[in-house]
């Protein structure tokens, strides 16, 4: 039986509550660069859980940035986050690969400061769907 969108929407928001989960302990633990890979992924994981629930079938792409102006079509405050939360687009390739930064290695870079502000970011846009997913809930 197919899902529907609500739900197929709530199961992608599910998994990024998860992985905000471990992007918090991993900053907690010293694992700052994969701390904030892990933000970015949540982030995504979160615009995606609102766009399934608004119906859409297929959704492509990693950026934050792009993911939000999509979003922007079906709700507009998404539209005010865009700058802000497209941040954790930056973490997405240079905190995994050495040869994103020159004369050192990811694990070296990252600092608590960056993770605890990616997770932030990531929290934030965890927080915005699931209050925008429950007042659907509420309409359906």
């Amino acid at each position: 039986m197919r899902r529907s969108p609500y739900e197929e929407g709530m199961r992608w928001l599910e998994q990024a509550v998860e992985d905000l989960r471990w992007a918090r302990d991993l900053t907690d633990r010293g694992g700052y660069h994969i701390a904030c890979f892990l933000a970015q992924q949540v982030g995504e994981k979160a615009l995606k859980a609102f766009l399934y629930a608004q119906g859409e079938e297929i959704v492509l792409g990693h950026s934050v940035e792009r993911l939000c102006h999509q979003a922007a079509d079906w709700e507009p405050e998404f539209g005010k986050m865009v700058k802000r939360w497209a941040i954790l687009d930056g973490y997405y390739v240079p905190t995994r690969y050495p040869n994103s930064i020159p004369d050192s290695i990811p694990a070296r870079v990252y600092t608590e400061d960056a993770a605890q502000g990616a997770v932030g970011l990531a929290s934030e846009i965890v927080t915005f769907v699931r209050e925008l997913l429950s007042e659907e809930k509420g309409t359906l």
